[in-house]
């Protein structure tokens, strides 16, 4: 059976991230361009074209993540998480993104490469107090106290924000501290071991 043949079988004929039935493709999950149907994805046209160009991505077209970020298929969890990653200013693709477990295989793999790779190289990275790389969903702690303007409280050193999110500005990163989904310096952070 070819991997055309295999992925319309698992996905029921449908776009395995947006449930489409028209204009279906095989997409192959970089960085591996192997033809097989464990790293590859079927996706619609619609799909293929906004992954390609994610400066013109619609969020509304990807709020069916939600249901397909559960597929139990590896390639579609990382297309999935990959995806949430880009659409991060969106607040449900954050909460998403929060929920969204990946085994360590799998997340190493969905890390491996980005939608956006061509134009992130010419991002600068955004590093913790010591100097260490900070990705999307990592964990973080505070290494001073914090006063946290707006929200009443003070973040206290030693607090672990979970599963953080890049923003635009390399020297500040998002993440949820007491409930409340706020922005913090990464100079006054420290990248979990």
């Amino acid at each position: 059976m070819s991997t055309e043949q295999t992925l319309l079988q698992r996905s029921d004929s449908k776009c395995e991230l947006c449930a489409a039935e028209q204009n279906l493709v095989v997409y192959n999950v970089p960085p591996d361009n192997e033809d097989s149907a464990e790293k590859s994805v079927l996706l619609c046209d619609i799909c293929v074209q906004q992954i390609a160009n994610t400066a013109t991505m619609d969020a509304s077209h990807w709020r069916s993540l939600k249901d397909s970020m559960w597929n139990p298929e590896p390639a579609v969890q990382v297309m999935a998480w990959r995806v949430l990653q880009c659409l991060s200013a969106e607040s449900w693709a954050q909460d998403l993104s929060e929920m969204l477990y990946l085994e360590p295989e799998v997340l190493s793999w969905a890390e491996s490469a980005s939608l956006s790779s061509s134009a992130e190289d010419d991002v600068v990275a955004t590093v913790d107090n010591n100097g260490t790389q900070l990705l999307a969903g990592d964990t973080v702690t505070l290494i001073k106290d914090l006063d946290v303007k707006g929200a009443g409280f003070t973040a206290k050193r030693g607090t672990v924000v979970k599963s953080i999110s890049l923003t635009d500005n390399p020297k500040h990163i998002e993440g949820r501290v007491n409930g409340v989904r706020i922005v913090l310096v990464a100079d006054y952070l420290k990248k979990a071991g």
